[in-house]
């Protein structure tokens, strides 16, 4: 390639990307002008506030950043394991983001974001309390965009909560914020990763010991498959009725009354609800996988066998964040819209639709336009991933939550689900999976053989040069010299061997500058959230008096 090609692809590169930022931005520019058109019109006949309008941008801003970051936790695994393509996974998790955020994102949600400070200190001052909210999300959507920059995958909920207690602290003081409750959400940096962790590399365990290290593995794939599906589909279905329907449990009480009358649904109706179906979906993959003809006996086969539920289970991740997570964008927003148009502060606000809509579809925009850079990441860069090692990440995402609600352990699913792929992936190195166990004890074993045969050369060689001067004819000279030569050669292949047997001995299946990285940004997303929101929170108040 001539220089001057060299420095056409660099110009046509550069010139492709740019175009492609200039079309993000200009999307990005007329969802922020429809969300400032919704902001206006949401005011009605009240007069026009301002700070109504930008805490509807700010918000659009943090949506934007939770659709970039948040739900590549979702589908990376699917992405990474090529159970789905790139845009086939953009396409899923919007369409699931959006409808868990609608049907089920509720309509009411709490201004504070878990309780973290106390309403009282704003002693009723809609004002500082409104300024404190904007602050929050600005902040909080600051600190998700430049993690994206950075690949680092960070807890949205974390980001608001510090978004919120700095923004709180700046406004009242630190007797503001329920340190105790900051205690538990600091825990769910321990809890939620290694909790995901341990749930997915027993589960990947499991499904090596049960289907892959046996020696008939179609026959054990048809067998087990249909029994981890409907273990996930007990799983899910528990987890979206106890997640993702509580904020329409009684619409759903009114059209099947056979239900418990109950305000949310309870773990024993959820997990009869999720039995129910597990059964039903056992018969039918059983059925499904029964009739698939021409299936090797490998590992390859066995993936395919988990490649729909695992897209199953990305759309279902989806659907519970979108119904959880919104909340994060459109809490304070939604806390903003109810001071601005009651004059007041409440601990509960509803939830306009077009709050709704600024939270929804801000997610799907930001997914759709930077998201694919931390699905990669997740998908494929902290470890290598299959349908198998995918498919018991989402087990863990799913288990984990339900199992944290029953105990009231304070857990996040960004951190539930990288720390499902760290499980699968120190596993990987802990077993080294059969061939590499192989290939190590063969290389092993070649080592020791070729050390014994260079310890025999030198012995040869030291034979020949302690005999006498007088012993030493032509004949000998010649073999010293071929000895020296063969023990040359065989300290190089030596070198050689034991370079092999090292890097086996060290090969890492998680990427350790990934693991370093990830693990450092979720310690300081809570204290510079928090920095970042008291920040803006003095900026704002100095402006205004």
């Amino acid at each position: 390639m001539s220089m001057f090609s060299f420095f056409q692809e660099m110009e046509d590169a550069a010139e492709s990307s740019s175009k492609a930022d200039f079309i993000k931005f200009g999307i990005v520019i007329i969802f922020m002008i429809a969300v400032m058109i919704l902001s206006f019109n949401s005011m009605g006949e009240l007069p026009t506030n301002i700070f109504l309008v930008v805490a509807a941008l700010f918000g659009a801003y943090m949506a934007m950043n939770i659709g970039a970051n948040d739900v590549a936790n979702n589908v990376g695994p699917a992405v990474g394991s090529k159970a789905l393509t790139l845009g086939g996974a953009i396409v899923i998790a919007g369409i699931f983001e959006a409808g868990g955020a609608f049907i089920a994102g509720g309509d009411v949600v709490g201004t504070i974001k878990k309780g973290i400070i106390d309403i009282n200190a704003f002693h009723g001052d809609a004002n500082s309390f409104i300024w404190a909210m904007m602050a929050a999300l600005l902040a909080a959507g600051l600190w998700l965009n430049l993690a994206t920059k950075f690949k680092a995958p960070v807890s949205t909920t974390h980001a608001i909560v510090g978004g919120v207690m700095g923004a709180g602290i700046a406004a009242g003081g630190f007797a503001i914020v329920s340190w105790g409750t900051m205690g538990k959400i600091a825990s769910s940096w321990v809890i939620s990763p290694v909790l995901g962790g341990i749930i997915a590399a027993l589960f990947l365990y499991s499904i090596k010991k049960s289907m892959v290290f046996k020696d008939d593995k179609v026959s054990a794939g048809k067998f087990w498959v249909p029994v981890y599906v409907a273990i996930m589909t007990w799983a899910f279905a528990t987890y979206l009725t106890l997640k993702g329907l509580k904020k329409i449990w009684p619409q759903i009480v009114d059209i099947l009354p056979f239900l418990p009358d109950e305000k949310k649904p309870s773990f024993m109706v959820a997990s009869i609800i999720g039995l129910v179906l597990a059964v039903i979906v056992f018969v039918v993959v059983k059925n499904s996988v029964s009739k698939r003809q021409n299936l090797s006996n490998d590992r390859a086969s066995i993936n395919t066998l988990f490649t729909v539920p695992l897209i199953f289970a990305a759309a279902l991740l989806s659907f519970a964040h979108g119904a959880n997570d919104v909340a994060n964008a459109i809490g304070p927003l939604a806390a903003i819209s109810d001071a601005v148009n009651s004059g007041g502060i409440s601990t509960k606000a509803s939830i306009p639709i077009w709050v709704m809509a600024v939270g929804a579809l801000g997610i799907v925009v930001g997914l759709a336009l930077y998201g694919p850079k931390l699905i990669k990441t997740v998908g494929s860069e902290i470890t290598e991933l299959d349908q198998m090692r995918a498919f018991s990440i989402a087990m863990a995402a799913a288990i984990t939550v339900i199992i944290a609600s029953q105990l009231g352990l304070p857990v996040s699913s960004t951190h539930i689900a990288i720390g499902g792929i760290f499980g699968v992936g120190f596993l990987r190195e802990y077993l080294q999976d059969h061939k590499e166990v192989i290939k190590l004890d063969e290389e092993e074993k070649k080592l020791v053989k070729e050390e014994n045969k260079l310890e025999q050369y030198k012995e040869n060689l030291q034979e020949l040069l302690d005999l006498d001067e007088e012993k030493k004819d032509k004949k000998v000279y010649k073999q010293i010299g071929k000895l020296y030569e063969m023990v040359e050669s065989e300290e190089k292949i030596l070198e050689e061997e034991a370079r092999i047997v090292e890097s086996l001995h060290r090969k890492q299946y998680v990427k350790r500058d990934a693991f370093k990285k990830i693990i450092m940004a979720w310690i300081i997303t809570v204290p510079v959230a928090a920095i970042l929101s008291a920040s803006i929170y003095y900026m704002i108040r100095g402006m205004m008096l």
